[in-house]
């Protein structure tokens, strides 16, 4: 019986993988990609899924959520057009690996999370890190966060038929939103740009599958927030 042959000099799965699937993907901002070089996707998730971390799949978390594919992530900080003194607000930080690119790309990041074991986790990685541009707070993502805004972009990461208004009004004038439109499960992932007259939707991203976003201009929720940090 003959088995393949094992390389001694071939080297592990690595952040590289993760910068060519993103090129693949059509994501060509140097800056992005340097992010993804620099970000060990390995250090923001679970220890059962470290063998994957550099596959360009989505990796399962707690509380039935998956983290989005990484060249969907680099096709949506894209969108965004950071170019490096942005206040950003993220709508669902995870266990911080969106985070960490965004705040890698622009001066300060806020991210909302709606469970407060995985806002810890993210705070966690961050810090191990050494991030220290990006904050994690706990609670409803379709509220935004209006005491730290306005923002100049806006990146959510669960899915709804439609921008949430209090997100939309925490834009600032010239500001970019990424959001998947749709029911959950089945979206397009749309860019807006705020203008006089509101968002106006630019261009669609991507096609693809989110979980739902809940919350009060949301899906309605099943529990509710309570924050441990």
């Amino acid at each position: 019986m003959s088995h393949p042959r094992h390389d001694p000099g071939a080297r592990p799965p690595g952040p590289e993988n993760l910068v060519s699937a993103a090129r693949t993907a059509g994501v060509t901002d140097e800056r992005l990609l340097g992010a993804l070089r620099v970000t060990p996707r390995s250090a923001f998730v679970p220890a059962s899924c470290r063998a994957s971390a550099y596959a360009d799949v989505p990796v399962a978390i707690d509380h039935g959520q998956v983290t989005t594919q990484p060249s969907l992530v680099a096709m949506m900080v894209a969108a965004l057009g950071l170019t490096g003194d942005e206040c950003v607000l993220e709508i669902g930080s995870g266990y911080g690996f969106q985070t960490a690119l965004l705040a890698r790309l622009a001066g300060y990041v806020v991210g909302v999370e709606r469970y407060a074991d995985m806002a810890e986790q993210a705070r966690t990685h961050l810090a191990g890190q050494g991030i220290r541009n990006a904050e994690i707070v706990v609670g409803d993502g379709t509220l935004g966060a209006a005491d730290r805004g306005p923002f100049d972009a806006i990146m959510v990461s669960a899915a709804f038929p439609e921008v949430p208004p209090p997100l939309a009004a925490q834009l600032r004038a010239g500001g970019r939103l990424v959001q998947p439109i749709g029911p959950g499960g089945q979206e397009r992932v749309e860019l807006y740009e705020k203008t006089d007259r509101g968002l106006a939707c630019r261009r669609t991203v991507a096609l693809a599958h989110f979980v739902r976003l809940y919350g009060e201009y949301g899906y309605p929720p099943t529990a509710p927030f309570h924050d441990t940090g």
